[in-house]
């Protein structure tokens, strides 16, 4: 954006340059009356090397820009390139229901030729179906009696289940199937998990109906059913992260009018047990967690965190992230006033309230990213909160240790003002 580079857009920059795909440089948001538009080329041309020419300016609220982007995907993105006479090759990238037809998906073809009525196979899955439409994708559908190398196309072949198209699979042909999948699809694996609960038990069969649409173009949505003493009936959901799970809740009020309760975010964590050391066992939930007493060790998901905010802001972010138990790695000045600090933090500690205090601190400057490293054991704990002596386990959480008593408190004065005394 033209008021700054965020955390995410350097990361995925040093992705692209690292794979070496064609960058086009857009500075969009120019319309904003906080644009520094000179100053965050100078910060591209920096990073990726590129001429200050190529950066096109942009907004998609004024459509400044608009006509360069798109003379510029064209001139300068190579067309794709495929064998026609090679087996069918094709990989699925979005799904959508149509409550006539079934599942759409969505699919572009690396290599072979896709034809009406053939029988074809989903490779991950294992499945086969008929091809019963295909065509070309567009503004609209466009059927056609082929689809070939470089085309994006659709395929409609009557299945009713979403769990039965992910997103990264490959098609194939039965009668002469590929030898390899398309390299890089993977079974997603959540990282935070959080109970999803209907304010209304009576809309427990809708809030299921909801959230198997949501997993359609949402592959890395997970989901199974759970109960509450408190809450009722509802959905252990895992996310690939904090602001997936914004993304979720957000779609499931605006797309299906749903107004659910979320239980306090929580990771995955692996438990040793004495009697068996080498062998763990997942914890997706606090109330998993086995007997403290029949437990070698815990151990918890860290992350690599990387924040980008105003040089001004660097001692407040630093005393929040080692308060989050976060070990400082690296610090880069990308510009005279703007840094890049680079921590290792457990993820459980960014869950709870670690963005907006960044937020807060930084005056809102301060831009956050982050990927997981791997697993450290750590000394957790199990932190359960009584509501007039009872316990509630919807608002259980494993914390650290040393954390417990101020998180307690925290969360309690939280809930006072948020609950009624009566």
């Amino acid at each position: 954006a033209a008021q700054g580079i965020e955390a995410q857009t350097i990361s995925n920059l040093y992705l692209a340059l690292e794979h070496d795909l064609e960058i086009i440089p857009i500075l969009n948001k120019m319309d904003l009356p906080g644009a520094m538009p000179d100053e965050v080329t100078d910060q591209i041309v920096e990073l990726i090397g590129c001429d200050p020419s190529d950066v096109i300016p942009a907004s998609g609220k004024t459509g400044l820009g608009v006509q360069d982007i798109l003379d510029a995907v064209i001139n300068r993105i190579p067309a794709p390139k495929g064998d026609e006479d090679a087996p069918l090759q094709a990989m699925i990238f979005d799904s959508v229901f149509n409550p006539f037809r079934g599942i759409i998906a969505y699919f572009r073809v690396k290599n072979g030729v896709i034809k009406k009525g053939e029988k074809i196979k989903f490779l991950n899955t294992g499945r086969s179906y008929n091809a019963e439409e295909i065509g070309i994708l567009k503004m609209d559908l466009s059927p056609r009696k082929e689809v070939r190398a470089g085309d994006v196309g659709y395929i409609i072949s009557g299945i009713k289940k979403a769990a039965e198209v992910k997103v990264g699979d490959t098609i194939t042909t039965t009668e002469n199937p590929c030898e390899n999948a398309i390299k890089g699809f993977e079974d997603v694996k959540p990282m935070v998990f959080a109970g999803i609960y209907p304010v209304d038990t009576e809309d427990y069969e809708e809030l299921r109906y909801s959230m198997e649409k949501l997993q359609l173009n949402d592959s890395s949505l997970v989901f199974e059913a759970e109960s509450s003493a408190a809450l009722g009936f509802g959905f252990r959901c895992g996310f690939l992260g904090m602001l997936h799970m914004e993304i979720i809740q957000e779609r499931l009020e605006r797309e299906f009018n749903m107004t659910v309760i979320t239980t306090v975010p929580n990771v995955s964590y692996w438990a040793f047990m004495n009697k068996d050391p080498e062998t763990a066992i997942i914890v997706n939930n606090p109330s998993e967690l086995p007997d403290p007493s029949a437990m070698h060790h815990i151990e918890e998901p860290y992350i690599k965190a990387q924040v980008i905010t105003k040089s001004e802001y660097v001692g407040q972010i630093m005393t929040l992230c080692i308060e989050k138990r976060g070990e400082l790695t690296n610090q880069v000045y990308l510009t005279q006033d703007r840094v890049e600090l680079s921590f290792e933090m457990p993820m459980g500690e960014i869950v709870f309230d670690f963005y907006d205090r960044l937020k807060t601190v930084s005056r809102g400057y301060a831009s956050f990213d982050y990927h997981p490293t791997g697993y450290k054991t750590s000394d957790l704990i199990k932190m359960d909160l009584l509501l007039n002596a009872e316990q509630v386990d919807a608002l259980s959480a494993l914390v650290h240790r040393s954390n417990a008593y101020d998180l307690g408190k925290r969360i309690c004065l939280k809930l006072k003002e948020l609950i009624p005394r009566q």
